[in-house]
């Protein structure tokens, strides 16, 4: 079942352009208790001094211990139940092994309770089995793909997140990210089948301030709404614009036209960069 959005009706200012998920596949309300661990808030003060501006406060949540590595190879899982994640964008699936040891894996779509998903490089190319890139074909939507062998899946972890198999050639192939880039993946790292869960969740607006500060994220304030001494671009009588060239950063570092990619060592796998 695909997610859909939900509107509300306009009885408040802020329920005039609220929209939410229609949460109608998810199965189990509490996480797994041995799949969870406490998270500790970031964006605090530190010595009196913010360490991350515009975070703080938000709802007190439990973070999901996610099986990125699919290491557990050739064993067959039956999807249990599927779950909200408040720490990400994309829903959860919970996997029961034979041996009866239970694991989290990101929903992609199409998945359900009552599936078996595999980790194998024999296994078939379906929603939720994990398989080598050397193994994928062509134009098949995938997720959850390590950059480097054994290391766990690093990119596509976000809702409606896919990526695709362009080519292969030698020990590497070509694999298109959502963001129009083309980047060589070795074939020995594995991906996970299919797109990732909750392709709507994009086109979610909070509606309310409130809604906001649930998540963790305070009010910004302007630069030129400042005094000097807290942003470049405060002070001046009036509203006197921000009194420079190009704006800056709070700390004075130009923010317009500036590269702030550094040089990677990663920069050799690209093939053509996002547009």
């Amino acid at each position: 079942m695909q997610t859909q959005i939900k509107f509300y009706k306009p009885t408040t200012p802020g329920q005039r352009h609220k929209t939410g998920l229609v949460f109608g596949e998810l199965t189990k309300t509490k996480p797994e208790k041995r799949l969870t661990s406490p998270l500790t808030q970031k964006g605090v003060r530190s010595g009196g001094q913010v360490t991350v501006r515009g975070r703080g406060g938000g709802v007190k949540r439990l973070y999901r211990v996610i099986d990125f590595k699919r290491d557990k190879k050739d064993i067959e899982a039956k999807v249990s139940a599927i779950e909200y994640d408040p720490n990400r964008s994309a829903n959860l699936a919970l996997l029961t092994y034979r041996d009866g040891e239970k694991r989290y894996i990101l929903q992609p779509v199409g998945l359900s309770v009552g599936d078996k998903v595999i980790a194998s490089k024999d296994a078939e190319i379906k929603a939720g089995d994990a398989l080598p890139i050397s193994k994928i074909p062509v134009g098949v939507p995938i997720h959850n793909i390590e950059l480097t062998p054994s290391k766990g899946g690093q990119i596509i972890r976000s809702a409606g997140g896919q990526a695709f198999v362009m080519s292969k050639e030698n020990s590497y192939a070509h694999v298109k990210l959502p963001s129009g880039e083309i980047r060589r993946i070795h074939i020995s790292c594995w991906a996970t089948i299919g797109q990732v869960s909750n392709v709507e969740w994009k086109n979610i607006k909070l509606g309310k301030a409130g809604r906001s500060r649930l998540l963790g994220r305070r009010p910004k304030v302007r630069g030129v709404a400042m005094s000097p001494r807290d942003h470049p671009h405060g002070g001046g009588e009036g509203r006197s614009g921000i009194g420079m060239p190009s704006p800056k950063s709070p700390w004075g570092k130009k923010t317009l036209g500036k590269k702030t990619r550094r040089k990677k060592y990663s920069d050799k796998f690209i093939v053509a960069r996002r547009k």
